[in-house]
């Protein structure tokens, strides 16, 4: 006799026939805990995550789920830790100097099959303490490492590991979007993503033409000088861990001083996300007028939003990671807008690759998405024409064209 989860002993058996009085624990219930907590961290964000919905994951109370894991955090660390793991272990099944594809692939397939909780490493890891960040920072740079030796036999450049993380931030961006594909589909469009990647030379693409972003609003009122004070500390601690208190003294008022002009913290970080998303609309319609094809369309598209990446880069890493903890009322134009953006490229790649259907193009239009994130971390968003230009060839890369 077996159940979902494997075999059932005799002495279970038993158990089971026995009435409903006993209970059989599987075996590997805390695996089965650390899968559900890293969907609920990657859907929700750490701080909106709660062991009770963790726990209802797994069918379980909450109180049980604190016989496996003492707190929150230390399940957190756990689910960073674990996807980092199959990464390293798919990678170690690998043979030394095995063909760029094949590495890709093996790095693909797994990153695909758990695209659920994937998420929790991208933009939750600034909730890690100093030392379990360290600890998982060496685990995916001895990643990018071996996909990077891979990279220099087959497409030699001295680029410093560049289009290694560009080529990861393409096959990790499944972790980022709902989009519903085939596993398999997925894995070849992603993994084909990746392999143009490590082929494009970010240094060969010059002509890039300068892109002028709308200028982020100078605070002239009070309002605005707490949201261009607070977007900062969003940035570097995370929503949920920055307090009133620290607002309000990079702006010199009294905490309470804060609610003449917010009804909370969270009006101040929906004013963030509206800030972003209106500064990227704004951006895309700029890029859009009047150029003569899907081609160059799609070019301009991917220009804008690396230079935005940029020059927002604490804007664009709040909107993107805090979005999830905004109440549904406040999400809803935001999420609408993000949509809108996606619909722009989309539509631009299916003209310019008629071969793409629309859950394939948008599956690629946020492979680009991640290669601008994990091309600009791996240049510590250090803001230039040429590191503007090499992250936008990337880009194009990985859209096929």
């Amino acid at each position: 006799m077996t159940d979902r989860h494997g075999p059932v002993s005799a002495s279970a058996r038993s158990a089971v026939t026995a009435g409903p009085t006993a209970a059989v624990r599987p075996r590997n219930r805390k695996q089965l805990i650390v899968e559900a907590a890293g969907r609920v961290f990657s859907e929700r964000g750490y701080h909106a995550a709660s062991m009770e919905k963790i726990a209802a994951g797994v069918g379980i109370t909450a109180a049980a789920l604190y016989r496996h894991f003492p707190n929150k955090y230390a399940l957190f660390a756990e689910c960073a830790d674990l996807m980092a793991d199959r990464l390293v272990d798919a990678l170690g099944e690998v043979p030394s100097g095995a063909p760029l594809a094949e590495v890709l692939t093996a790095v693909t397939r797994v990153t695909v099959a758990h695209r659920a909780s994937g998420g929790v490493y991208r933009w939750e890891a600034r909730y890690l303490n100093r030392e379990d960040r360290r600890h998982l920072r060496a685990k995916f740079g001895h990643v990018v490492g071996r996909v990077d030796e891979a990279v220099q036999r087959e497409y030699p450049l001295p680029d410093e590991r560049l289009r290694a993380a560009a080529a990861l931030g393409a096959i990790g961006s499944i972790a980022m979007h709902h989009t519903s594909i085939a596993q398999r589909r997925a894995e070849e469009l992603l993994s084909a993503s990746a392999l143009r990647v490590a082929a494009t030379d970010p240094a060969a693409a010059r002509n890039t033409r300068a892109v002028e972003l709308p200028a982020q609003p100078v605070p002239r009122t009070r309002r605005a000088e707490i949201l261009a004070a607070a977007i900062p500390l969003f940035a570097r601690d995370g929503f949920a861990s920055v307090t009133n208190g620290q607002i309000a003294e990079a702006v010199g008022l009294a905490p309470s001083a804060l609610y003449r002009h917010y009804q909370g913290k969270v009006d101040i970080l929906a004013a963030a996300c509206l800030q972003a998303a209106g500064l990227l609309a704004q951006g895309v319609e700029q890029s859009l007028h009047e150029v003569p094809g899907p081609r160059d369309a799609i070019i301009a598209l991917a220009a804008t939003y690396v230079a935005y990446s940029f020059e927002y880069t604490a804007l664009n890493s709040v909107a993107e990671a805090e979005l999830a903890g905004l109440p549904a009322g406040m999400r809803r134009s935001l999420v609408l807008a993000q949509r809108e953006h996606i619909a722009v490229w989309e539509q631009q790649l299916r003209l310019a690759r008629p071969e793409l259907d629309p859950r394939q193009a948008r599956v690629l239009v946020h492979a680009g998405f991640g290669v601008a994130v994990e091309a600009g971390r791996g240049l510590r968003w250090q803001d230039s024409h040429d590191h503007r230009t090499a992250v936008t060839a990337l880009v194009v890369g990985a859209l096929g064209l």
